[in-house]
Order: C-alpha cells, then structure tokens, then sequence
C-alpha cells in the first residue's frame, strides 16, 4: 500500500495495512541528511531532498513543504536572518508602527523569492513522489502572519488597543495566504497545512473573533481549488500548545484534519471531532520522542492509536526535535505496524 493510498482509506475510515505517520520533521529532516540549517530554509532542493529521505528512512506517509514561519513575512519585507546551523530571527518587527501598515506591500506567491523558494519545493516533490505520497504545502493563519509582521506582545497588546487596526492588518494576511495557499495547489500540492499557533495563547472568545473566521476563509478557499489530479485538496489545522479550551472552535475551522499537541485531552477531542476532521495526534516531543526510550515511545504511541479512533493519524504534538536518537522513530514505526492487527 503506498502512502497516497494509506492516507486516503483511512480518512475515510476504510482498512489499511498500518495507519499512517505524519511527524513534522524539519530541523531532524535536514541534519539527516547532512545539511545545515540556512540551506534547509533557503534552497528547495535541500528541503525536498531532506523530506524525501524521510519517507524512506522512516516510513513517513508524506512529504511536507514546511520549514519556518517567515516566508511570507520575509517577501512583505520583513528582515530575517539565517544563522548557518539555527532558527531563524526576524531582527525587527516589520510593522514598528501602525501607520507603517499604509505603505505595506503585498507580496506575490510568484515573485517573492521565498514563497516562490516554497513552490519549486512542491513542484519538485511531485515530479518525485506525486500519486505516490501525498505533497503538503503550508501557509500560515491570518493572526499568526499578523504576529509575525507585528511581534507577538505588541499583536495581542493592539488587539485591546487598536481592534478595527488589527482587522485591517487581518485582512491583508488572510488574502495573501489565499493566494499562497492557491499557488502551492496549482504547483502540486494535495494538502494544505495552516499553522496558527499564537492561536493557542488567546482566550477562546478572542479565538473566535480573531482567529476562527480566517482559518474558516482559507480553508474554504482551498476546498474550491483543484489539485493537478482534479482533486478537492485537503485542509489540515495546526495549532500548537493547549487547544483544549477551542477544540470545537477547530472543528468549525472546516479542516479535513486537525493536529492536537500531546497536552490536549485525546479521549475528549474525539468525542468532540465525531465524523469531522480526523485528529492527528498526540504524544509528547521532547520528553517521549527525544527523552525517553523506544519502549517509551512504542508505548505512547500505541496508547494514542487507541483513544485516537480509527481515523486516527500518528504524529508527535509538534516538530521532531533534531536530536532525537533513530531508536525512537523506528520504535513509533513498529508501534504502528503492530497496531492494527492487534486493534483492528
């Protein structure tokens, strides 16, 4: 069974030989394969070849163009620097002021060098595996974008001082991921990912007002599109951190998926989810996969398939930590082919 047939016969709750493993694996991805990580995030050719390395080494049922937070940001004019083996660092916040929010441009998928760098990724990694696994591109939530122009404590601050402000700024965003999100299906991408994660640092009200009907508007956008395949592409959430407060919040988002990180409650979000989005999720990162033993991590992971329901996909709450030891990563691949014909 390939990964493109494992993925969508579970979606639809029909039998598969394993379930699938979505780990988000970038910083790992690029060091296995033994590049820095300025070349990860700057050079498609490296990310594609990092994400594919993946697959084989270990079992991965896709391939992911994520990478960082700041592509977008990056071609409205943010300064970010690349330290060669680091996180990158927006420097300075590109909206200092509000007024600057008058003169800011809005950047074109095409032309702006690092959204472009992202669709070249997509493109190569269908030309390889398209049909075979499935190929995710990413955008970033209208509020995290904005977070990220702005920076985060002066973002939440304007949202009490400077509402309407914030909405503009909202607006801005939400039209560029559309049209991001539009770019990267029509280079070959089945999914679309929204990472949304400052999203987790509101209250659930401010979630509604300020989060919730962008994420709406994105995911309805791609759910109109058509993938190279004449498909509907699928829309996956991510919001890292506690999300117990706006599960059903995210199920209205109307994302085929939803990613939990390893605090939420999976028990309560399956009965939350229902027949909506399946959940993807859940163990801890750090202290399961990067800190504890294969044992450990076999046996967390198997504890979520369980509560997970059997549309269930298996990831870490968050990013693979890059030096987690192999042991542990081939330990969830066991856990899951064990799974199943022990569970079915």
């Amino acid at each position: 069974m390939t990964p493109y047939e494992r993925v969508t016969r579970r979606l639809r709750g029909e039998s598969v030989d394993r379930p699938p493993n979505f780990d988000i694996m970038m910083g790992f991805a690029a060091h296995y394969i033994g590049q820095p990580l300025a070349h990860y995030y700057q050079d498609y050719r490296v990310l594609c070849d990092a994400n594919l390395a993946m697959l084989d080494a270990f079992e991965l049922d896709i391939v992911q163009a994520i990478s960082d937070p700041y592509r977008e940001a990056a071609d409205f004019g943010a300064d970010i620097v690349f330290p060669e083996d680091g996180l990158p660092v927006c420097r300075v916040p590109l909206l200092q002021d509000p007024a600057d929010l008058r003169g800011l441009p809005t950047p074109d998928p095409y032309t702006g060098k690092r959204m472009s760098d992202r669709l070249e990724a997509i493109r190569l990694m269908r030309e390889r595996v398209g049909g075979e696994a499935p190929v995710m591109g990413w955008v970033e939530g209208a509020l995290a974008e904005a977070a990220d122009l702005r920076g985060v404590s002066a973002l939440l601050t304007d949202l009490y001082d400077r509402p309407e402000w914030v909405t503009e700024l909202l607006e801005r965003c939400v039209e560029v991921e559309i049209a991001f999100a539009e770019a990267q299906v029509e280079a070959g991408a089945d999914m679309i990912g929204l990472g949304d994660a400052v999203a987790s640092q509101v209250s659930p009200r401010m979630y509604r007002r300020w989060a919730l009907p962008y994420e709406q508007r994105i995911f309805a956008a791609v759910h109109e599109m058509t993938t190279v395949d004449g498909a509907r592409p699928l829309a996956r959430l991510h919001i890292c951190g506690d999300t117990n407060r706006i599960a059903a919040d995210m199920v209205a988002t109307g994302a085929d998926i939803i990613d939990i990180d390893w605090m939420v409650d999976i028990a309560r979000a399956v009965s939350i989810f229902g027949d909506g989005p399946a959940l993807c999720g859940t163990f801890d990162p750090v202290s399961v996969m990067l800190r504890g033993t294969p044992d450990d991590v076999y046996a967390a992971v198997t504890l979520a398939l369980r509560q997970g329901g059997p549309r269930c996909i298996s990831t870490a709450g968050c990013e693979i930590p890059i030096d987690t030891p192999h042991a542990n990563l081939h330990a969830q691949t066991r856990a899951l082919h064990d799974f199943l014909p022990n569970h079915a």
